[in-house]
């Protein structure tokens, strides 16, 4: 069933008024017909089935069947600092990274950043991009929410807010001791009293993190760890690391209190 995004300001009691360009997509791309069944989703993890009413003018008139919970939401919120990538990598990067679950995007600016903003305008430009990238996959991958694009931070300015989350990781080439799955594999042991848990997770652009850009990062708490012997790509180790933290976790020991129990995927004895 087609599925599209809705803001609160298109719900009007039992009616969902549809407009802008997904009003051409329904009305003219799918050709879709009176009595027709969408969904709906509002941003913020609530579905909405619905039924068209009437096509108007630059509109689309539906009636609510139901609403419920959508339920493609993790209880894991990963924030990807990403380094700055050339070219078409950080549409990837985002691309994918939405399509794997992940809550937030931040650009991050490095020593090693190839990619530099001529102006503010230019700065804007991009982020307008990768917002509308991160939407288009959030549609496409059936998410409840629409990840946000933050604005481009340089790396001491992210590392100023690692206090928010419950654990923060950079992949490091250099590191030997610490594993991904270990460390994952040491907060679930701990467990969580919390609904849900907030990882950040730090990935250099191409060239990588300088060693004085690894030291800032451990001394703001973020924690170094391996992801095996072999060089990653940005993109490679970005969506290597997200994809790594969701199947450990997602189906992990961690209290899932905020999962649904049909949801929830616990190891047999």
């Amino acid at each position: 069933m087609s599925r599209f995004f809705i803001t609160k300001d298109n719900i009007f009691q039992d009616k969902i008024i549809i407009t802008g360009e997904d009003y051409n997509h329904i009305k003219n791309v799918l050709r879709s017909r009176v009595g027709d069944h969408l969904v709906l989703c509002d941003g913020e993890s609530k579905d909405f089935h619905v039924t068209i009413d009437a096509f108007d003018t630059n509109k689309i008139i539906t009636t609510i069947l139901n609403k419920q919970e959508n339920r493609t939401e993790s209880f894991v919120n990963i924030t990807l600092f990403q380094g700055i990538a050339k070219g078409d990598k950080m549409d990837f990067i985002i691309q994918k990274g939405v399509e794997l679950g992940v809550k937030c995007i931040v650009p991050v600016i490095t020593e090693r950043t190839v990619v530099r903003f001529e102006k503010g305008k230019d700065e804007i430009k991009k982020k307008e991009r990768w917002q509308k990238i991160a939407f288009e996959a959030a549609k496409q991958c059936n998410r409840g929410i629409i990840p946000l694009i933050g604005a481009p931070l340089y790396l001491d300015k992210a590392l100023d807010i690692m206090y928010k989350f419950n654990l923060s990781l950079i992949p490091y080439e250099k590191e030997k001791c610490f594993t991904l799955k270990s460390v994952l594999s040491d907060l679930k042991n701990k467990g969580s009293d919390k609904d849900i848990i907030e990882i950040a997770v730090f990935i250099g652009p191409e060239g990588g993190f300088s060693e004085k850009e690894i030291e800032a990062g451990i001394k703001a708490g973020v924690v170094p760890v391996t992801l095996g012997p072999r060089i990653l790509r940005t993109e490679t180790a970005s969506l290597a690391t997200i994809t790594i933290i969701m199947y450990e976790l997602e189906i992990g020991d961690i209290p899932q209190q905020g999962i649904p129990a049909q949801q929830r995927c616990v190891p047999k004895p």
